[in-house]
């Protein structure tokens, strides 16, 4: 009997062992360095790269254990100043306003999503909206924000149109596809990516045009990845080896699209219920990441400069330095 004992608390030593060993970090699981990301809205294509590099294991060889957040109320840029998050997605014209006046956030955009801003206004094919001018007598929705509404007149008045007629609604819009089919509204700002892709998807002609073939000045940075000013001082190394991994998950996205559309679905698997509309915006943004730039990330200092300029000339962003709130320096390569 007392053999039996022994060997029967032996046994249950050995497995205590092995599943407080299994609960355990490995010593290589504790050593990494953690890092919060904050997402600007719920997972999408922008976000692919990130999934991607954490799927592949490329910032744990970074050194880096990496949490992906979702947003506060008041967005990822006041999450990333305060420094509760190290990094986040934010966009060139909304981190204006946190660049400006005494006291502006301590934000930095270290990386652009994609190269080019394919964001613009999309409405029901053939109803004469396919250029800014035919905006009079629409409705648009609109979320009346001073730069919407400048953006929206500046590209009407190039062509002649008179931002004044248009009949703006209070944007209630989830669901760009049904908004336009039901006909409340005729006209809504979109990222070409996502909702014009939703709606190529759902079989819904449409006409748009994007605000940067109307004037370059609008070719601004729409997402870009922030990161927080004291953390990019204190550890630059660290930032480093971030956007080393994060490369890697954009370039892996632009060669491998439909692996890169996976990874997103299994990360978020609420996706899958619109899985044709990831699949085809994974593949419009293949082209997009990188663009015509010599890496993923690069932010060209002119174009970030002209938008700024311009928000300055139309007193948009008082006070606001228009080559402050980017750098290349973190990128790899």
């Amino acid at each position: 009997m007392n053999r039996n004992f022994r060997l029967t608390a032996i046994l249950l030593a050995a497995t205590l062992l092995l599943s407080l060993s299994a609960c355990s970090p490995t010593p290589h699981e504790a050593s990494l360095e953690k890092i919060t990301f904050v997402l600007d809205w719920t997972p999408n294509t922008n976000h692919t790269g990130l999934y991607a590099a954490l799927a592949k294991g490329w910032f744990a060889q970074e050194g880096l254990d990496v949490e992906i957040v979702q947003p506060p109320a008041d967005g990822a840029e006041v999450l990333v100043a305060s420094g509760k998050a190290q990094f986040g997605v934010s966009f060139q014209d909304s981190m204006a306003p946190a660049l400006c006046g005494t006291a502006p956030l301590p934000i930095t955009a270290v990386a652009a999503v994609i190269q080019h801003n394919t964001s613009g206004i999309i409405s029901r094919a053939g109803e004469g909206m396919s250029s800014p001018a035919g905006l009079a007598g629409h409705k648009y929705a609109t979320w009346d924000l001073p730069v919407e509404k400048a953006t929206i007149a500046h590209v009407m008045a190039a062509q002649g149109g008179d931002f004044q007629s248009v009949e703006l609604i209070p944007s209630t819009v989830t669901d760009e596809v049904s908004a336009l089919q039901s006909k409340s509204v005729d006209a809504i700002w979109i990222f070409y990516a996502w909702a014009g892709i939703a709606c190529n998807v759902a079989g819904l002609e449409t006409d748009y045009f994007a605000f940067a073939d109307i004037d370059p000045v609008f070719d601004f940075y729409t997402p870009v990845i922030i990161a927080n000013n004291d953390f990019l001082s204190q550890k630059p190394q660290t930032a480093k080896r971030f956007l080393s991994a994060l490369a890697r998950g954009y370039d892996f996205a632009v060669e491998h699209p439909e692996e890169a559309a996976e990874i997103l679905m299994d990360a978020a698997p609420e996706l899958r219920s619109n899985e044709a509309l990831v699949r085809a915006s994974q593949q419009y943004l293949a082209d997009q990441y990188t663009s015509d730039a010599s890496r993923w990330g690069e932010f060209d200092p002119d174009r970030w400069a002209a938008y700024y300029r311009w928000l300055s000339e139309h007193d948009l962003a008082d006070g606001l330095d228009p080559n402050s709130g980017f750098t290349n320096d973190y990128l790899p390569g």
